[in-house]
């Protein structure tokens, strides 16, 4: 039996007594002690509890601050980069590529309905809008036109649309653009064409246009002449309606047989202008779908 009860057994009943009574006295001081304990402890958990929320809501606050603080940088820095000139160049491609009624700059609108024609890079019009031009009806669109025949000289001379002129190089083209003065509050519109519009008035559209964007490349989309249209069928299509506005009024084909040194000439001529433009590989897409060039 442990030390502690045999001496509380060996006690007299009088000192047994007052020894409970103790006892009883003490539990509860030590009850009450713990309920006062747990209170405050409760208490101080709840101030805690509340500090800890004050300061994450703090944290927070400093949070969202920072974060509008970083939004609005992040806004300022957005707008200077709209405003760069590689934005300017960005937002002018996306309009040149979604809308096809503006002129290759995104200027203004095109003055003249196009038709789909064969070169989908290309914008064309038909023989009746071609001889709606020269007749005037888009005089109050247009304040000059410019139509370039390629085809080979023997070809203009047997016949070619009035007021056209004959460009059929690189170097004439190069020549004319570089001669000609222009202003961008004049609409000065370009027409080219050939016996077709098959393949030497589009190389000659096309040239144009490479040296018009290489001129001003440093003020992308601005072009002397932004302006540019092809005539579908060419002059034989345009010839077979309107001769009288033909000069003279013939049509001599380009594999005529009275021109035929003629032709093997200014085949060799334009060969040599044209070495650098040598025919490029095929692209491996090309089989199943053709890609297209487009020529902003």
């Amino acid at each position: 039996m442990p030390p502690q009860i045999l001496d509380f057994c060996s006690v007299s009943p009088l000192a047994r007594r007052y020894a409970s009574k103790k006892k009883v006295f003490f539990d509860e001081e030590i009850t009450r002690d713990k309920i006062e304990v747990e209170t405050i402890f409760s208490k101080n958990i709840e101030d805690f509890s509340t500090d800890v929320s004050d300061v994450s809501h703090n944290r927070k606050r400093r949070r969202t601050a920072e974060y509008t603080h970083t939004s609005s940088q992040s806004a300022d820095v957005i707008i200077t980069e709209d405003y760069s000139p590689m934005s300017d160049v960005i937002r002018a491609v996306e309009r040149l590529s979604t809308n096809s009624d503006l002129v290759a700059d995104g200027s203004r609108d095109n003055a003249l309905p196009t038709v789909a024609g064969k070169h989908k890079d290309l914008k064309a019009i038909s023989s009746k809008t071609m001889s709606k031009v020269l007749n005037g009806t888009y005089n109050h669109h247009i304040d000059h036109v410019t139509v370039i025949d390629a085809r080979y000289p023997y070809e203009f001379e047997g016949g070619h649309i009035r007021g056209a002129i004959n460009l059929y190089t690189r170097d004439a083209i190069q020549n004319f653009l570089n001669e000609t003065v222009t202003s961008s509050d004049k609409n000065h519109v370009i027409i080219f064409h050939c016996e077709f519009s098959s393949e030497r008035g589009p190389k000659m559209y096309r040239h144009l246009r490479s040296l018009d964007r290489d001129l001003n490349k440093e003020s992308y989309p601005q072009l002397n002449f932004p302006e540019v249209y092809l005539l579908e069928g060419g002059y034989k299509a345009f010839y077979q309606h309107n001769q009288n506005q033909c000069f003279p009024q013939r049509y001599v084909p380009m594999l005529h047989q009275e021109h035929t040194n003629d032709l093997r000439h200014f085949r060799v001529k334009s060969k040599s202008w044209a070495a650098g433009d040598k025919p490029r590989h095929r692209s491996r897409f090309g089989q199943t779908g053709g890609t297209v060039r487009l020529a902003f």
